[in-house]
């Protein structure tokens, strides 16, 4: 999963990040309003993280631009704000979740993990399940049964965002942005190595999950 964490306190910013980060997201951090739009428009984040409190642009502003331009992504609001009022605000602007500063980073995980259910996507313990194999988000381990291989975290990536749009194609173009970064140099052939790494660890559960080549537009993850 790949989060925009839109946060000008420093201190914070570089805990939250770590924190993610070892808990095996991808994070890519900003702390000033017109760079957390301009990040957040590129529409390659399955999660936003958005302070309200920003220079240059607000949270709350940052939100009605979003969603006025048809983007989805869930965002979670962080506030030093308490008020009812202001709870309510946050939630008529599009917000999904709202979470008041000081909070504990377990009910963060929590709130991210709640929010990656609401997606469509089936978590348990931090586990994500497809078929007849399970990714445990946290352990980066893949496993059928009583078999398990134990992935890198790009393959673990990769993975969850196919587990993600399940039965759905995905281009080689949407896999380097959501796994790399929208400027990022990475390349084509760069997706083929670690598609065909998953390959070999599936074969090696002896998975009826595969990983299928739609010519011409991408891959795609389905049952046999």
């Amino acid at each position: 999963m790949r989060i925009l964490l839109v946060e000008d306190e420093v201190y914070l910013s570089e805990a939250l990040t770590q924190i993610l980060r070892k808990n095996n997201y991808t994070v890519d951090a900003v702390g000033e309003g017109d760079a957390g739009l301009d990040n957040a428009l590129s529409n390659i984040y399955d999660l936003i993280i958005l302070d309200i409190m920003l220079p240059k642009m607000d949270g709350i502003s940052i939100l009605k631009n979003i969603r006025k331009e048809g983007i989805s992504t869930p965002v979670i609001l962080l506030t030093a704000k308490g008020e009812i009022s202001d709870k309510v605000i946050g939630l008529d602007s599009g917000a999904d979740d709202y979470l008041p500063k000081p909070f504990s980073t377990e009910e963060l995980l929590a709130r991210i993990r709640a929010l990656s259910r609401r997606k469509g996507e089936v978590i348990t313990d931090n586990s994500l399940r497809y078929g007849d194999i399970e990714l445990n988000l946290s352990t980066l381990k893949l496993s059928k049964v009583s078999k398990e291989v134990k992935l890198i975290l790009k393959e673990s990536e990769l993975l969850e965002l196919l587990i993600s749009r399940k039965n759905i194609a995905t281009s080689k173009e949407l896999i380097i942005e959501k796994l790399w970064g929208y400027d990022s140099e990475a390349e084509h052939n760069h997706v083929e190595v670690y598609v065909s790494f998953l390959r070999k660890k599936l074969v090696f559960l002896n998975s009826e999950v595969s990983i299928n080549t739609v010519r011409g537009v991408g891959y795609i993850l389905e049952e046999r």
